[in-house]
């Protein structure tokens, strides 16, 4: 399973140089992410090399695929990567894309999961490349010179009715995760960055094996880059299966212990706590028109 797609994106106009470009791309195709570049942030990422004298272009494969490094080109080339989305929709999903870009976005939005990065955005054209991508569903994270264009699209994910989403499957109304909690967020550091693009990965409609793999990673990379367990990583477990397999009996202690959650320890089972349980066959949509006009193909799921 492919935890991701991270899409570093947009101008050069980093806070402290392009070796945390790098950084960035480095880190998520080492642990399996698809990783796709444009502009500045391809160019500026091929500036280092590793231990073995290898640039990531080169230590990396170029497909399209887990552990991919895949320069798609200047700037304007964004529209590739945007058509790939809306492909992922049309092609796992058979949903119809002609004038039909409001299905399409709902199903990116709950069922791809991607995070695009604009570290260094400073242009009209990045922050339009940005703005574009969150019309699809597609969250962004700007570096600290992204707050200077004075919007941000942020969740607030302790409001219930905030997180209220419809399943085509049993025709109800149910209270999901924060899954992305944010389409437009700017980081302060690189540090709080990498955390965070992980963490704009999750959706609603993962997989207990692609939740239990994201959620490795953001775990990880926080206390990588952090040194501390993220804040809010239990809104995101549904079922037991949902943990890091290697931390399982850690973190089911911490959510009895914390967070207040009841714990069958003998089959290491959850009982309660979470926000809801975890169904196979959850088929999430935020469209009330789609909801009312019945099932769609599920689909696509990570």
């Amino acid at each position: 399973t492919i935890p991701g797609i991270i899409a570093p994106i947009g101008c050069g106009n980093y806070p402290n140089g392009t070796e945390e470009v790098y950084t960035i791309v480095r880190e998520f195709a080492s642990r399996n992410y698809i990783v796709t570049l444009t502009g500045c942030m391809a160019f500026d990422a091929a500036l280092y090399k590793n231990e073995e004298g290898l640039g990531v272009f080169e230590e990396f494969h170029d497909r399209f695929d887990a552990g991919g490094v895949i320069n798609i080109g200047s700037c304007v080339s964004n529209a590739h990567i945007h058509g790939a989305a809306i492909k992922v929709a049309r092609i796992f999903a058979m949903r119809n894309i002609r004038a039909n870009y409001e299905e399409i976005a709902d199903y990116i939005l709950n069922r791809v999961g991607a995070c695009g990065v604009a570290w260094g955005a400073m242009s009209q054209k990045a922050a339009s490349i940005a703005t574009g991508f969150n019309r699809l569903g597609v969250p962004a994270v700007v570096g600290p010179h992204g707050s200077k264009y004075r919007r941000a699209f942020l969740g607030q994910p302790y409001r219930d009715e905030d997180w209220q989403m419809y399943d085509l499957r049993r025709g109800e109304e149910i209270r999901v995760e924060p899954a992305p909690q944010d389409l437009l967020v700017a980081a302060e550091t690189l540090e709080e960055a990498i955390p965070l693009m992980a963490k704009l990965c999750f959706r609603p409609a993962d997989t207990d094996r692609g939740r239990s793999i994201k959620l490795t990673h953001y775990i990880d990379l926080s206390l990588k880059y952090l040194g501390r367990l993220p804040d809010d990583w239990h809104l995101f477990v549904r079922t037991e299966s949902d943990l890091p397999l290697a931390k399982k009996e850690e973190l089911l202690k911490i959510l009895e212990d914390e967070h207040g959650w009841k714990i069958d320890w003998k089959k290491k089972k959850i009982l309660e706590g979470p926000i809801r349980g975890y169904d196979a066959a959850f088929n999430p949509t935020n469209v009330k028109r789609i909801f009312e006009q019945g099932p769609l193909p599920i689909g696509g799921g990570e």
